[in-house]
């Protein structure tokens, strides 16, 4: 079926059309642009599904003189698992092996159990097939136990969707299941660092909001072209913001380098150690192009926490976009936020929740684990959203949801190397200075550093209730210095101003790598794969050292009133309680019995967890 409109941008049916020709190749009066409308989408419910194949029973080969070799596939949809292969081989192999996928609502994929055979080399058999709706699966919203079930096995897949011939048949090999939905989990479908929900997915343990974030997508300035049209550089931009499971794509503003959108949308927010990430892209599916994938402009990245409550935000943020050439600004994105609090007191109450829900800690889940389920997600979710109308892209969905963030980058590496030295250069400065008392650098300095180490020796008691009044002080001078708006991306932080060509060439190749001998992409993607690790881990340990920072520098104003407040209770608490009880309380209190530790993490490790860092400035 084909609709043909013929009308001009006053009539009332055009915000329904997806596209206009208004602006015709080779038509010199058309000095409008021509908008494609906005449009709202939203990220499917996404549920871990916990399997664990633990025996199977009667497997008949298809050579009965030997026993079988059997092992289990386990496949929903492009995800697929197998079990190990059993040691003592006979005709009920017990496995007892746990696996999880992804799995998304309304459920469109099966769970399905292959037994196999392994015949020979190059050689597998399959035994028996069976099939479990996900619609038919229990579902839990903690760490309850889940009944186990006999499942019978099939010799082909028809048969096993076919419940009556299951009933007809007497004899059956049989496999012995426990399948569970985990609804006390929260899908991560995005990297951890920017992550813009932490609700689990079963509805009931989610909590009420605390608020509500506005936001603006004003207009764009400076573009660089993407395409030539009619002999000029041109770019048919749109904007696509995501928070939580609400994505949104303002109009496509066609052949214009300073488009102005002036749509405004709203979310509800549940955590203020969320992450608003807000993309411009190039529209390449408009004006017959032959790129086939969107080109991305840039992205702008604002953590919640470090909005104050009811304050409007105006600012131009860079759009910086890292190609193999080198990093380039490809113009300005413009947008107001503002994040208004429906509850101060739940608002304030969740910096000593924990960040991810209970089952995270109760039944965590390994690294490998993680990345491999977010690798699942993503494509789960830009699945779903590519089918949406219009589509939004896979491109889009990866860039915005940093899909390939994990991936090995002599870059990335030195700049989380570079944060790791920023954040200790306080620790070396003070042992610099240190080292001048102790050389008589500065006399005068030397003597009153004698004369506070000799009162705090007599009086061990105002040590701790001097540190704490030092920082309540120095927490109350930074007042004045507090940033004034949301950090942005940051070149210099990054590393991408000073990055060599051959860095550039190996962060942008393929993974796997594309290299001519079969042993040296193996060895190389196995360095990248370790790498990554490496790097990962010292991000991490530079995210810590940088919450410490963030204590004081009223970059996430609610927590630093709060250690403030903090401060000054206990420096006037240790000021009238004597030292050698505190001491005694500290020591019994961290060599307390086991009975007395509960697994979710203290309320200071919470609020400490929940501290921004500058991950959200990092390209």
């Amino acid at each position: 079926m084909l609709a043909v409109w013929y009308g001009t941008q006053a009539d009332e049916a055009f915000p329904d059309a997806w596209h206009s020709d208004a602006i015709a190749p080779g038509d010199s009066t058309s000095v409008s642009p021509t908008y494609i409308r906005s449009k709202v989408y939203h990220s499917p419910r996404l549920w871990y599904v916990r399997v664990n194949v633990i025996e199977a029973q009667d497997l008949v080969p298809a050579d009965k003189s030997r026993f079988p070799d059997a092992y289990v596939k386990v496949q929903i949809g492009n995800q697929i698992l197998k079990t190990k292969p059993v040691q003592t081989r006979n005709m009920n192999p017990i496995w007892n092996e746990e696996f999880m996928f992804v799995a998304a609502e309304p459920f469109e994929d099966h769970l399905t159990f292959t037994v196999e055979d392994h015949a020979g080399p190059n050689k597998d058999e399959t035994i028996g097939r069976t099939v479990i709706a996900l619609n038919s699966i229990d579902r839990r919203a903690d760490d309850r136990f889940v009944r186990t079930r006999w499942y019978n096995l099939e010799k082909s897949l028809s048969d096993a969707m076919d419940s009556d011939r299951a009933k007809k048949d007497k004899f059956h090999s049989r496999l012995h299941v426990c399948v569970c939905l985990d609804g006390g989990y929260h899908v991560l479908d995005e990297s951890t660092q920017y992550s813009s929900d932490l609700r689990p997915t079963a509805k009931q343990l989610w909590k009420s909001s605390i608020g509500v974030l506005e936001l603006g997508i004003l207009n764009a300035d400076g573009l660089q072209p993407m395409k030539t049209r009619d002999g000029k550089g041109t770019s048919d931009t749109y904007c696509v913001a995501k928070y939580g499971h609400k994505w949104v794509r303002t109009r496509t503003i066609v052949n214009s380098l300073n488009p102005k959108y002036n749509e405004q949308y709203t979310w509800e927010v549940y955590d203020t150690a969320t992450v608003l990430t807000v993309g411009v892209f190039d529209n390449s599916q408009i004006g017959g192009s032959d790129n086939t994938r969107d080109n991305k402009i840039g992205k702008v990245r604002i953590r919640i926490s470090t909005l104050e409550t009811g304050r409007v935000y105006t600012h131009c943020y860079p759009l910086l976009v890292l190609h193999p050439s080198g990093v380039k600004k490809l113009g300005e994105l413009h947008l107001a936020i503002r994040f208004s609090s429906t509850s101060m007191v739940n608002m304030m109450s969740q910096y000593s929740r924990p960040l991810l829900p209970k089952m995270h800690y109760k039944r965590p889940l390994s690294v490998i684990q993680q990345d491999i389920l977010r690798h699942q997600a993503v494509n789960i979710v830009a699945a779903r959203l590519g089918r949406a109308e219009p589509p939004l892209r896979r491109e889009v969905v990866e860039y915005m949801s940093d899909a390939n963030a994990h991936l090995w980058s002599m870059r990335r590496s030195k700049a989380n190397f570079l944060r790791l030295t920023s954040v200790f250069s306080g620790l070396f400065s003070a042992g610099k200075w240190f080292g001048e008392v102790c050389t008589w650098k500065n006399p005068i300095t030397t003597v009153l550093v004698h004369i506070l180490f000799a009162m705090l020796v007599c009086f061990p008691e105002l040590i701790l209730p001097t540190v704490f009044l030092y920082m309540f002080l120095i927490g109350v001078w930074n007042y004045r210095y507090r940033p004034r708006y949301p950090p942005h991306m940051n070149t210099s932080l990054s590393c991408a101003d000073a990055v060599s060509p051959d860095e550039l060439d190996e962060e942008f190749e393929s993974f796997p790598a594309s290299k001519s001998s079969d042993i040296v992409r193996m060895r190389y993607d196995r360095l990248r794969s370790v790498a990554g690790r490496i790097q990962t881990v010292v991000g991490d340990i530079a995210t810590q050292g940088e919450r410490l920072q963030a204590l004081l520098s009223w970059r996430d104003p609610r927590a630093t009133t709060i250690f403030v407040l903090l401060c000054l209770v206990a420096a006037i608490v240790l000021y009238v309680t004597p030292f050698q009880m505190i001491a005694l309380l500290a020591g019994f209190y961290v060599m307390r019995h086991p009975r007395f530790r509960h697994k979710t993490p203290s309320a200071p490790i919470n609020f400490f967890r929940r501290l921004p860092a500058r991950t959200d400035s990092m390209l």
